[in-house]
């Protein structure tokens, strides 16, 4: 009798274990994901149209009241259907519309502490986050805080995948001392790897490859002053990647790298981008759909394009003088905005300052000024420094900019990715915006639906951009790959302020000396598109524009301006998008992109492969018998011409790039 009662406790046992396993699938049913608890662990796993993406995953995490990775319990699910639209004003696409399906997982651990995992899939992203509501104290009856110690969230991939990642960089190195800047290289399509460059695993995002069956973006958004921004791991195990909080030594050592937050609350979303092709990875609105708005504003931003002396002509151009030539260059091409770089506050002065924004006003260009993020957790000299660091400071020139017509400001130099860090990046949004100034981080993370949550959030650099160009030929010379890169990763996931486009030839003053640029003119007017950022700050200089001495001179001579073609197209191009979708590409090779402003399509592209690339495109956005105008280089010269495109078949567009090169289709 005994034995039939045990037999019969064990089928129950296993029974209510197999219960545990709950699932949500896409609207189109395609993408799934699994949910379960094995031998005291949650784990997930995600499969499209049946195929497994990603295999079995931990989930779970510690924290100051409790082990919530292992003896967890399931207690119950709850499923719910998301269906809404919303506006983006600053990103991809201006109109989203989301249909999703939840799955709330309800567990405990084993003191009895209760969370939720909600998981929200559309037809090809995955959201989720740890919902944790008051615990019980030993002391006081009810814990209204937690403190996270660290995350066992991980990522499994199938033994086939390859990867394109970059590494984190080791802390308080670089210039300065102010890594980690994401600003680290790719390696491509690589099987893999137990250790990252540095061994201190990848930053977000991260693309994976599962051998043929598809293609894996995984990042995360939401983070806010309320968690520290996390990363991937080194792999662990066979294909294991797990979340990793901040490293001790990021800020010079400043803050914890243990988030905390108050009771009742959630941990940041993670996310994962899944198809059979790069489309969704590109087209993805994830980073935006699951985050809210963290004020409203009583401002209306302009986006627009710029001028920045700083970039081809360097700390020198940081005078009086000199910043009115970039004044009038983008008088000259119709732009809103020049960007005074660092050295100011010495170079210029506030007093200088109040003249030169009054008078760039009168030309019809507001100003963005450049400011360090701090003074104490890094060695940056250029100024202005210890001005947002510093609470008081920080409003006394928010105040002071607000007075005399300063539009925005370009914050460069953070120290890492502490909650600390990300208090920051929220303060100096929040007083920015009580001002009616936009901003630009440079030196710092990337942004985490930040486009949606901050109205006057602008953009981030987040990536290996145009300075390097400047200051290495190396650089210089892998351009294109590196063009043909971040539509693919970094660009996914939010704005992307490169400050490229160089005209010059030469890149230095007077276009006659220092790094040789390889790419195309028709490369450089592509990225304007490839490159999706509001306000973009364009690497073109004063010598770009013809003068009677240089007029006739031409476009391979040293201190020659740039063509005509390619100046009267970067006085047009936008930098707000409604709509935009994929058309071909592989990272690190070739990418085309379609971009809609209104009802003008931007069809563009550029070529890394090492040889001249034909490509027969299929562009659905055009009809049989348009007239396009097409910007292309010519075979003979690799110079710019602009020639009209009759569509015969929309389904089989033919474009030529030369190597290095690029075209833009406009219509």
């Amino acid at each position: 009798m005994k034995r039939n009662t045990l037999f019969l406790s064990m089928m129950l046992a296993a029974m209510s274990l197999s219960a545990q396993v709950a699932s949500v699938t896409s609207p189109d049913g395609k993408l799934k994901v699994n949910v379960d608890v094995k031998g005291g662990k949650p784990v997930y796993e995600v499969l499209y149209d049946g195929i497994q993406m990603l295999d079995e995953s931990p989930l779970g995490f510690v924290a100051d009241n409790g082990d919530f990775t292992q003896g967890i319990t399931f207690v119950g699910k709850g499923e719910a259907h998301f269906e809404f639209n919303y506006d983006l004003r600053a990103s991809k696409t201006s109109h989203v519309h989301v249909n999703a399906n939840q799955l709330a997982v309800q567990l405990k651990n084993a003191d009895g502490n209760a969370f939720d995992i909600d998981f929200r899939v559309s037809n090809n992203d995955i959201a989720f986050r740890y919902r944790i509501p008051n615990h019980p104290s030993r002391a006081n009856g009810k814990k209204f805080s937690i403190r996270i110690l660290r995350e066992a969230t991980g990522f499994d991939f199938p033994t086939q995948t390859t990867t394109f990642l970059t590494p984190q960089s080791h802390a308080m190195i670089g210039w300065k001392g102010t890594k980690p800047s994401y600003e680290e290289e790719y390696v491509y399509d690589a099987p893999m790897s137990k250790k990252s460059g540095y061994g201190h695993g990848f930053t977000f995002p991260c693309l994976f490859h599962v051998g043929d069956k598809g293609w894996v973006l995984v990042s995360e958004t939401g983070v806010d002053s309320r968690y520290c921004a996390s990363r991937l791991s080194d792999m662990t195990g066979d294909g294991l990647y797990t979340l990793q909080f901040p490293m001790p030594e990021e800020n010079n050592g400043n803050g914890t790298i243990e988030p905390a937050f108050a009771l009742p609350g959630a941990t940041p979303w993670r996310t994962l981008t899944v198809g059979t092709s790069l489309k969704p990875i590109v087209e993805t609105t994830v980073p935006w759909d699951w985050v809210e708005p963290r004020y409203e504003t009583t401002h209306n931003y302009k986006y627009g394009k710029g001028t920045w002396s700083w970039i081809v002509w360097q700390d020198n151009s940081i005078n009086y003088d000199d910043q009115v030539q970039y004044i009038k260059l983008a008088k000259d091409m119709g732009y809103s905005y020049v960007l005074i770089d660092n050295w100011w506050d010495t170079n210029i002065g506030k007093d200088k300052m109040t003249q030169l924004v009054k008078y760039a006003q009168s030309q019809g260009v507001d100003v963005f000024l450049w400011y360090s993020s701090s003074g104490w957790w890094n060695d940056i000299e250029q100024g202005p420094i210890n001005i947002m660091s510093d609470p008081i400071q920080r409003k006394r020139y928010m105040s002071w900019m607000q007075e005399i017509g300063v539009k925005g400001i370009k914050v460069d130099f953070f120290g890492g990715d502490k909650q600390e860090t990300m208090r920051h990046y929220e303060e100096i949004l929040f007083e920015a915006d009580q001002h009616g100034i936009m901003v630009i981080f440079h030196g710092c993370t990337i942004p985490r639906g930040w486009e949606r949550m901050y109205p006057n959030y602008v953009g981030s650099e987040a990536v290996l951009a145009s300075e390097n160009i400047y200051f290495s030929q190396g650089a210089a010379d892998k351009e294109a790959k590196d063009a043909a890169t971040h539509p693919f990763i970094r660009n996914t996931i939010g704005c992307m302020e490169f400050g490229g486009c160089f005209m010059n030839r030469h890149l230095n003053r007077g276009n006659t000396g220092g790094n040789i640029r390889k790419t195309t003119d028709c490369h450089e007017l592509a990225t304007c598109v490839l490159f999706q950022n509001p306000i973009q700050n364009f690497a073109i200089t004063p010598e770009n524009l013809p003068t009677e001495a240089t007029k006739d001179m031409l476009p391979t001579e040293k201190g020659a301006p740039a063509p005509a073609i390619s100046m009267d197209f970067l006085r047009h191009v936008p930098t707000t998008w409604d709509e935009t979708v994929f058309i071909d590409g592989y990272p690190g090779k070739y990418c085309v992109l379609a971009r809609r402003h209104g009802n003008t399509w931007y069809i563009a592209g550029n070529n890394a492969t090492g040889a001249p690339l034909t490509l027969k495109l299929n562009l659905p956005m055009l009809a049989k018998g348009d007239l396009a105008t097409l910007y292309s280089d010519s075979k003979k010269d690799r110079e710019p011409q602009k020639t009209e495109l009759k569509v015969k078949n929309p389904q089989s567009v033919t474009v030529t790039m030369a190597d290095q090169g690029g075209f833009v289709i406009v219509k």
